[in-house]
């Protein structure tokens, strides 16, 4: 019965995103290719001063990515910093340095990793002028990356990938912002509040006073999961019922985390002129997204350990109201994706049950990604999977009609090794350093190996910026608050650097035509080679700290 319920389920959520991948992925193809401003677009570009029919090569498009993230990194900070004379502060004080730099760095790097109680810590203006905000910019500025790395395979001796400013107003204002508001309804029809109460004083049955925080929860939530950013209004995230309250709330906003990833490749099959490349991409993601959804449901169900077997069930941590299929499902969903949401608490599932999510970061986020942030790093791994094809058959390696030469390898690799870099050296340091490693154990909650196993998600979290927490370390430390504040901006901006490095040189390249020894990449083949590829480029990097971690207990 478990598996037929999770069949359902998962069924349920195919046939929705089946239903959309064609008309959101030919949609926001249109977006991006259109040549008409709209009249509220023609008044932001006079304003900041944009020619909207200009493109711009790589670097010129990277200095509009940094300076406007870097901007909006100091907005947020100053907001945090003096919120206490800010409307609607709810009384509540500034937050401290360290985590005011955190928080900022989180919210533009679009991880949303959140080291503080919000309904305790941040007022409403933060709230959505702040961080809001940041939830439909920072992912706009993921989707303008990916169409800018999409414009390198279809443009043809260009040098020039587009414009940021143009596709980050149309991303923000043509695709995230409508289908946030349409889902914003929704959610409040289902029950998560929209209010500016404030904190409420309550009796209880038992006659003791409780006070119940509201605020403009289902505008933050609709975006928060939309844009794959997956800060919560509140500390218990999307597990607090004026989050999402029931399970067909939960079903919807495990969709909201997927629409747009999965429906990406469309948009790039499209705006390359072969949507068989779209197909292709995309059932990767969907194999990699099921495989992980049945393993950590298997896991789950199972109920290894001697907790789970005595209560009859791996409950732990997870809400009766969404059960454990419903929480393996937002977990494989806000994982898979860069969201970082969650509905149940990860530090308390079975040991192997509670190394998948952590496996889904360590793939890169490709299973299917953040917006747009999964579609270009799935690219690059289709890059890194021809050149090793050309190995093979001994040929020099090509993908959609460019050529794959060393320059472009060079930056694929590159892009490959970043976030396994931030990764284990933010763990090894914080265990390393005699200063550090004090305090980084006093935040464990559990210490020994599930300890280890709390740090290495955390920077696994930050680097690849997915934002979820294992729920038992306390983060809000200078150590911790800094580093892995640094580790966000280096695990978003880097790759990205690199990415439109990779776009400019594929931009600048003319088309080659189709051989009988190129290797096409439309067709079974090439998609069991590039899951392959995934798996042993990503996931095996990270075994060794793996058995260190959450192998290690899982066999115990």
């Amino acid at each position: 019965m478990t598996w037929l319920h999770a069949i359902l389920s998962l069924g349920t959520v195919v046939l929705i995103l089946a239903a959309l991948y064609r008309p959101l992925g030919d949609y926001m193809a249109w977006v991006f290719t259109s040549g008409k401003d709209w009249w509220l677009e023609r008044g932001i570009y006079r304003v900041i001063g944009v020619d909207s029919k200009g493109e711009q090569t790589w670097p010129a498009y990277l200095r509009g990515v940094l300076v406007f993230s870097a901007v909006g990194l100091l907005i947020v900070y100053g907001l945090q910093r003096l919120q206490q004379w800010l409307p609607y502060s709810l009384g509540l004080e500034a937050p401290s340095q360290p985590l005011s730099f955190n928080t900022a760095a989180s919210f533009v790097g679009n991880t949303n990793w959140q080291s503080y109680s919000p309904e305790q810590t941040l007022g409403y203006t933060v709230q959505f002028a702040g961080l809001a905000v940041q939830n439909f910019v920072s992912a706009a500025v993921g989707i303008a990356v990916a169409i800018a790395l999409v414009r390198g395979f279809a443009y043809r001796r260009t040098g020039t990938i587009g414009n940021f400013w143009v596709d980050l107003t149309r991303g923000a204002l043509r695709i995230l912002l409508p289908i946030a508001l349409i889902s914003a309804v929704v959610l409040i029809v289902g029950g998560v509040i929209q209010n500016f109460n404030g904190f409420t004083s309550v009796t209880t049955l038992t006659g003791a006073t409780q006070t119940i925080p509201g605020g403009p929860t289902a505008s933050q939530e609709a975006i928060k999961l939309l844009g794959t950013n997956g800060g919560g209004f509140f500390n218990a995230n999307s597990s607090h019922p004026f989050e999402n309250p029931t399970a067909w709330t939960n079903l919807v906003e495990v969709v909201l985390m997927l629409i747009i990833p999965f429906s990406l490749p469309r948009t790039f099959g499209k705006m390359i002129g072969d949507n068989r490349q779209g197909y292709a991409v995309v059932s990767v993601m969907a194999l990699l997204y099921v495989a992980s959804f049945g393993i950590l449901t298997a896991l789950e169900s199972a109920g290894r350990g001697s907790a789970p077997e005595l209560a009859g069930a791996a409950m732990e941590g997870k809400e009766q109201r969404f059960g454990i299929l419903g929480s393996t499902l937002f977990a494989t969903t806000g994982t898979g994706t860069s969201t970082g949401a969650v509905n149940s608490m990860h530090d308390s599932y079975t040991s192997l049950g509670g190394m998948m999510p952590m496996l889904n970061m360590m793939l890169g986020e490709v299973a299917p990604g953040g917006v747009g942030s999964g579609l270009y790093a799935m690219l690059v791994l289709a890059v890194i999977a021809v050149f090793l094809s050309g190995l093979l058959i001994g040929r020099t390696p090509e993908y959609l009609g460019k050529k794959i030469g060393s320059r472009e390898i060079k930056l694929a690799a590159l892009y490959l090794l970043v976030t396994p870099v931030l990764v284990l050296s933010g763990t090894a340091l914080s265990f390393a350093i005699p200063g550090v490693r004090g305090s980084v154990e006093d935040s464990i909650a559990n210490p020994g190996i599930h300890g280890m196993s709390e740090v290495l998600y955390a920077f696994t979290s930050a680097a690849n910026n997915n934002g979820s927490a294992f729920a038992g370390l306390g983060a809000d430390t200078p150590w911790l608050n800094t580093v892995l504040g640094v580790v966000i901006l280096l695990g978003r901006f880097i790759p990205i650097i690199l990415v439109l490095a990779l776009a400019g040189a594929l931009a600048a390249q003319e088309k080659i035509p189709a051989t009988s020894g190129t290797l096409p990449t439309h067709r079974p083949l090439f998609v069991g080679l590039l899951t392959v590829v995934t798996l042993l480029v990503t996931a095996l990097t990270y075994f060794p700290v793996l058995a260190l971690g959450p192998l290690a207990e899982g066999l115990m």
